[in-house]
């Protein structure tokens, strides 16, 4: 695939000429709330093309979507559907990209859609890095798609992109640009804590500088401690940095929240923040900041700038606060709780302790070590011998 740089400018030229093509692949829950936030920016400029295989399921989601923005007053989006597409098919996936030419790419697909794979793995193993086999089965297809059509769209994927993008990086594969979710999910959290902290009611005067994988995404949200690791947080109200107790912070990130896919809201809010970002950098000519998991292939999530150096529009990790080698050994140490030891030349790890877990909870052994190519393999020997049994239970 072109550079990141380069398919950049390309969508800068659509969003100054108000022609842009958003396209999402697998319209279940997260880009059935994806395309609702679309379609309520009002804007004329943008067209969104759902893809799947199913019409007449497309359909009705489109359908309750266009009706509900309609009744708002919000509905100037045109929206087309291109069904037909498998995701196991590669040369369908990419015949739909080639048709529609789009300038964002969201990879909203599951290879076991309907479930939240963190029901089974949080209260067995208590790590969730044991699923990317699952996770990278669509991407990787959809990645090949966008490589063999040449594609100048930005590509965002949701699923564990903290471990997902950097394995197809390592393994030389097209890879995508941005993960959606994760790290995202937390950082409104710190911010809600932080103002609660301060006493202050105006929340969005709070800034925050974090960086964190997967793991911690999860255990603050839903315990409210970080497992003994040190993150990297720094706080700020109205630009000045508070004093502010971490451990108090992440104590009162710990709220309630539904555990079924009404929580996608929050990813598909993340995938609609990056789209927002570069185009409103485009714009306004200002950087964006956002909170990514994967980016650039990198293992975990970190602060990126979406804006222009050298008169370019680009994007890069944010080391205006923490360097990239802290921000790093965390969030490595963070999946590494998550199950994932490391990922390198094309091959996922886990760590030992996710593989004696796995034995204990659910009677499986998983391997060591998963090359790209045992990928579809070991992903059905995780729906057969973990997901099947737990679900019939």
């Amino acid at each position: 695939m072109k550079s990141l740089q380069n398919r950049l400018g390309a969508v800068e030229n659509h969003v100054k000429n108000n022609s842009i093509t958003v396209m999402i692949i697998g319209l279940g829950s997260v880009g059935t709330y994806l395309l609702d936030y679309l379609v309520s920016r009002n804007d004329e400029a943008v067209k969104v093309v759902v893809v799947g295989r199913n019409r007449d399921k497309m359909e009705k989601n489109v359908n309750i979507v266009r009706v509900a923005a309609l009744i708002r007053g919000l509905n100037r989006t045109v929206i087309e559907i291109q069904d037909g597409v498998e995701l196991t098919d590669i040369n369908s996936i990419q015949a739909a990209i080639e048709k529609h030419s789009p300038d964002f790419i969201v990879n909203s697909s599951r290879a076991y859609p309907g479930l939240k794979y963190g029901s089974i793995s949080w209260n067995n193993i208590r790590a969730y890095g044991i699923w990317t086999p699952l996770a990278v089965r669509f991407t990787k297809n959809v990645m090949e798609a966008c490589d063999k059509a040449d594609t100048n769209a930005v590509v965002i994927n949701t699923s564990y992109s903290d471990a997902v993008i950097p394995w197809l990086k390592s393994a030389g594969k097209a890879y995508p640009d941005f993960g959606s979710g994760n790290l995202n999910h937390l950082i409104p959290r710190i911010k809600f804590a932080a103002a609660d902290i301060l006493g202050v009611k105006d929340f969005w005067n709070v800034g925050v500088m974090f960086a964190a994988g997967h793991f911690h995404d999860v255990c603050i949200s839903k315990e409210g401690q970080t497992e003994g690791v040190e993150l990297p947080l720094k706080v700020y109200y109205k630009g000045e940095e508070q004093a502010l107790d971490h451990n108090e912070i992440f104590s009162r990130c710990k709220i309630a929240m539904p555990v079924d896919t009404q929580r996608n809201m929050m990813n598909a809010s993340s995938n609609y923040d990056i789209i927002d970002a570069v185009i409103s950098a485009v714009r306004t000519g200002e950087n964006k900041r956002i909170f990514t998991p994967g980016v650039f292939g990198e293992i975990g999530g970190y602060p990126v700038i979406i804006g222009y150096r050298n008169d370019k529009l680009d994007a890069w990790i944010d080391e205006s606060v923490f360097c990239y080698e802290e921000m790093n050994k965390t969030n490595r140490e963070s999946m590494a709780l998550d199950g994932i030891e490391d990922v390198k030349d094309g091959t996922l790890i886990y760590t030992n302790h996710l593989i004696e877990k796995a034995r204990k909870a659910f009677g499986v052994e998983l391997p060591k070590k998963v090359a790209f190519e045992d990928i579809e393999k070991t992903a059905q020997f995780i729906i057969d011998e973990i997901i099947t049994p737990q679900l019939a239970k």
